[in-house]
Order: C-alpha cells, then sequence, then structure tokens
C-alpha cells in the first residue's frame, strides 16, 4: 500500500471554522455557571441568605461537602459516560441531556426560600453533576474540529471564549446586585435570584451553535448497544491505561494539581467572606479574574505550540502555589484584589493546556473513553481539596489553616507532572 495514501486516509479532515467556534461557544455559554454559580453566587447566597443564621464555618462545610458530593458522582460515572460516547455517535445528545439537566436544577436556584439550605444544596449538586457530566461529551468532541497542530490553540480558545462570556454575564449580574433598584428589582437578594435565572437562560442559547455547526465521526452503535457495550469497554480501557505509564502518570498529576486549582476557585469568596470582606469587593475582584483570563487563556495556548504545554502548566501551577501563601497571610481586601488578577493569568492557561496536552497523549479512536478517565481524575481532584479547606476551618475554627492544604496538593502534582515524558509517541493524532 502506498504509505502517503495511507497517512492521508488515516489524517483526519480538515475542519471547518465554524465548527471549531461552535465548539469553543459552548465554553462561552457553561462558564458562566461556574462562575457566577459555583464560585460567586451561590457561596455567597448560601452563606448569608440560605444558611442563616448558621456561623461562617458551618456554612462552609456546608458548601466544601455539596461540591465533594457532586464530584464523587460525576468521578464515578465518568468512564462509563466517556465508553458509551465513544462506542456510538451520541457525544452530542448525552451533552444535551446533562446541558438541559443542569440549566433546569440553575433556574431552580431562583426560586429557593430564604433558610431553606437543604433544598438549595440539593439543586446545586444536581447542577454540578449536569455541568461536569457534560463537560464529559465537550471535551470528547474536540477531536471532532481541532487537528493536532491546531489542539492548544483551538483549547486555549475555549477557555477564553469562557472567561471572556462569563464574565460579560458576571458583569451584568454583578451590577444588577450592586445596583438592583436600577434593573427593577427590590433589592440585592432578588437580583441574585434574578442571576441563577439569566445564566439559565444564557446557557441555553450559546449551546445552541454546538448542536448546529459540530459534526461527530460516525460510529456503528446507537442506544442501549451503545450504553451495554460502553459499560463493558470500562475495564478493557482501564487496562489498556495501566499499560500507558505516560497516560496515567498525567491523570495522577493532574488529579492533585488541578484539585488545587478547583480549591482556589470554588473556596475563594468563601474564604474572603470568612475573613471579614466586604462581599462586594469579592465579587469585583472575581470580575478582575474573568477579564484577565481571556487574554491570558490564548496566551498560553500559543505558549503551548511554541515552547511545549509542561513547562507553561509548570508556570501556571508555581503562581497558585505563590497565590496560597499569600492568601494564608492576607489581611487587606487589596490583597485579594491582587491575588485575583494573579489567578486570573494563570487559570485559563492551567486548564487549557492540561486539556490538549493529554488530548496528544491518547489514542484517537477512544478519546472518549480517555477523556472519562480525565473527567473523573479531574472531579476526583475536586473532592479531597474543598473538603480539607471546609473541615480543617471547622475543626479549627480557622480558615487560614484549610487553605494550606492546597499547596499540598500542588507540590504533589508538579512532582509527578515531572515525570511525564513530554514527546510520548502515542497521540490522539498519530499520523499529524
Amino acid at each position: 500500500m502506498d504509505t502517503k495514501a495511507e497517512i492521508e486516509v488515516a489524517q483526519p479532515p480538515r475542519r471547518e471554522r465554524k465548527a471549531v467556534v461552535s465548539w469553543a461557544l459552548y465554553d462561552w455559554a457553561n462558564s458562566a455557571f461556574a462562575l457566577i454559580v459555583m464560585s460567586a453566587f451561590f457561596p455567597l447566597f448560601l452563606k448569608q441568605y440560605w444558611s442563616a443564621p448558621a456561623d461562617a464555618t458551618t456554612s462552609t462545610l456546608q458548601l466544601g461537602l455539596a461540591n465533594s458530593a457532586a464530584s464523587i458522582v460525576v468521578a464515578l460515572l465518568a468512564p462509563l459516560l466517556g465508553a458509551i460516547a465513544d462506542r456510538g455517535s451520541a457525544k452530542k445528545q448525552y451533552l444535551a441531556a446533562f446541558t438541559a439537566l443542569a440549566i433546569v436544577m440553575t433556574a431552580g436556584l431562583a426560586v429557593v426560600a430564604r433558610g431553606d439550605w437543604p433544598m438549595a444544596v440539593a439543586l446545586f449538586v444536581a447542577a454540578c453533576i449536569g455541568f461536569s457530566a457534560a463537560n464529559v461529551f465537550y471535551d470528547a468532541l474536540i477531536v471532532d474540529v481541532a487537528q493536532r497542530h491546531e489542539v492548544h490553540h483551538v483549547s486555549a480558545l475555549g477557555f477564553g471564549l469562557g472567561y471572556l462570556g462569563g464574565g460579560l454575564l458576571f458583569a451584568l449580574t454583578v451590577a444588577m446586585t450592586l445596583w438592583p433598584q436600577r434593573f427593577g428589582l427590590a433589592d440585592s437578594a432578588q437580583a441574585i435570584r434574578a442571576s441563577f435565572a439569566l445564566v439559565a437562560l444564557w446557557w441555553a442559547l450559546f449551546a445552541v451553535p454546538l448542536w448546529l455547526f459540530v459534526n461527530e465521526e460516525p460510529r456503528s452503535m446507537t442506544g442501549a448497544s451503545a450504553a451495554k457495550e460502553g459499560l463493558r469497554q470500562v475495564a478493557s480501557t482501564f487496562r489498556q491505561l495501566r499499560g500507558l505509564r505516560p497516560v496515567w502518570l498525567f491523570l495522577l498529576a493532574y488529579w492533585f494539581y488541578i484539585d488545587g486549582v478547583y480549591t482556589i476557585a470554588r473556596m475563594a469568596l468563601d474564604y474572603g467572606l470568612a475573613l471579614g470582606f466586604d462581599p462586594k469587593s469579592l465579587i469585583v475582584a472575581l470580575l478582575i479574574t474573568q477579564f484577565v483570563g481571556f487574554p491570558a487563556a490564548l496566551a498560553f495556548g500559543y505558549a503551548g505550540e511554541r515552547l511545549g504545554a509542561k513547562p507553561a502548566i509548570f508556570v501556571a501551577i508555581a503562581a497558585y502555589a505563590g497565590a496560597t501563601l499569600w492568601s494564608y497571610a492576607m489581611t487587606e481586601v487589596w490583597e485579594f484584589y491582587a491575588l485575583a488578577t494573579a489567578i486570573g493569568l494563570v487559570q485559563g492557561g492551567a486548564q487549557s493546556l492540561s486539556r490538549s496536552f493529554y488530548a496528544r497523549i491518547i489514542p484517537r479512536a477512544q478519546a472518549g473513553e480517555f477523556f472519562g478517565f480525565y473527567n473523573m481524575a479531574g472531579k476526583f481532584g475536586s473532592i479531597l481539596g474543598p473538603m480539607l479547606v471546609g473541615v480543617a476551618g471547622a475543626l479549627t475554627g480557622s480558615p487560614r489553616l484549610g487553605i494550606l492544604a492546597v499547596l499540598l496538593l500542588l507540590i504533589v502534582g508538579t512532582l509527578l507532572l515531572s515525570l511525564v515524558p513530554a514527546d510520548h509517541a502515542r497521540s490522539l493524532y498519530p499520523h499529524g
């Protein structure tokens, strides 16, 4: 067989730019939930409205356990969901189903009564499960829109648009919260309720281009057959994974360092509130993070293409470690602003380059299965950190002690990542 012809057949066809942008716009759509609900208004409302008049450490524990519960469910489901995605041509359908679950649960937060923290936590956990499970299929779709040489850039484009889109809606909801009367709202509490509904609407609207313009590569199985075969495939893929040392070593490293990244993102506002900082100042600081993060995420994408993903990820982890040490001792709100800016410069890079680096070291035909394990590692990596922060704060009465656990996670993740060869021969795009 002609070698050149074989390579040309094996290479994925060139994707339309429309498909790339449509795929990336899903990040624009769902990042509003990650920022406005997970990082900002849910922690704020839980502490000051749904859990009132409980003390600060109690609501921190509730938040940590809620995040951990959602992460455990998704971590257990992720490999199966990924295997199902590879058996059939249904990534978009499963993505739609879990997205719908998250959107409905998010909208439900708008009507939860004051003091009803169990209902608020239940809806939040369900929304987080939908959000995270949908991302298993969204991440796996990157192989249907990006060629090998584009993967760092395309992944960074998604995160960059996520920062921009989430930041724009966050800016609107912050304005609603600060000046509710100008928007025809009674007070800040009503503004936050309206914000939950806006997030649901935004998410539903900007997810539409992905359904219309992203096409999956055809598979032979659909429906129940794909689910049944996917269940059998999980064990087989796990055995294969154990034989791919660079892949499982990266997953182990990712498990630790992304735990630190997600813990800071999810617990930062709660931590600032526990230190007694003004809630409005904290929300503005998170807004700054988003707009700093947009160009920084794109810059990390280009850095990954030119300098390699691993060195750029190391830079991001080092920045998080420095921010953790600083946050332990900070006493002034301006320090929170400075830390928010620093985190904004590296947060998107750490996430986007982790995704694209992993995409380049796994078998292309099993992208869904392997991204299932990737998301499992990420979700298990969202359990330990928030729980440690919450439990340590509750046991000691000091929120500062819990934050130091993040530093340990970052150090272990860095050491493990240093052992992963950057030039691993097995690639998602073996001929690219």
